[in-house]
């Protein structure tokens, strides 16, 4: 491995760090996570950004969980990995696994080259987000740079 490899420290800017998100659906929220991304990152499409997650979530729920969401989808012209946090102020259905519905989710878009990179940070976000205790530190943030923060002290 010759590039350094990703933190989520390293793909998660403040700006795409959201706390106490309204969401309807989980439609919505991929929605607003597309759209988010778009305003850090001009230079891709949110149509783009949207169409590619919602085809990733019809593979399969990204939902793993507890209240936990993990979307993600590859894109073509995107040049590093960006992660975006969402707290949402109600959980709302995403087809979990658990069937709970999701209130904390890490989003990741993926340049389309990306592989290893890519499934080594679902595995240390999938491994953080294990941790009951780091999740409910995570719940309890009310501002988003707490959010922040909190997300990105033990990254």
């Amino acid at each position: 491995m010759t590039e350094t490899a990703l933190t989520i420290t390293s793909i998660l800017a403040p700006e795409l760090t959201l706390c106490g998100v309204p969401g309807t659906s989980k439609k919505r929220i991929l929605e607003l996570i597309a759209e988010q991304v778009t305003r850090q990152h001009p230079e891709l499409e949110e149509p783009q950004i949207f169409n590619n997650l919602v085809s990733r979530e019809r593979l399969g729920s990204t939902g793993i969980g507890q209240g936990i969401a993990i979307p993600h989808c590859r894109l073509e012209g995107c040049q590093g990995v960006i992660g975006a946090l969402i707290t949402l102020e109600e959980g709302v259905a995403f087809d979990a696994i658990d069937n709970q519905p999701v209130d904390l989710l890490f989003a990741l878009i993926v340049p389309k080259e990306a592989t290893s990179e890519h499934l080594e940070l679902l595995s240390q976000l999938a491994e953080k987000f294990n941790d009951r205790s780091f999740c409910e530190k995570l719940r309890r943030c009310e501002t988003s740079a707490a959010l922040f923060d909190a997300m990105t002290q033990t990254a």
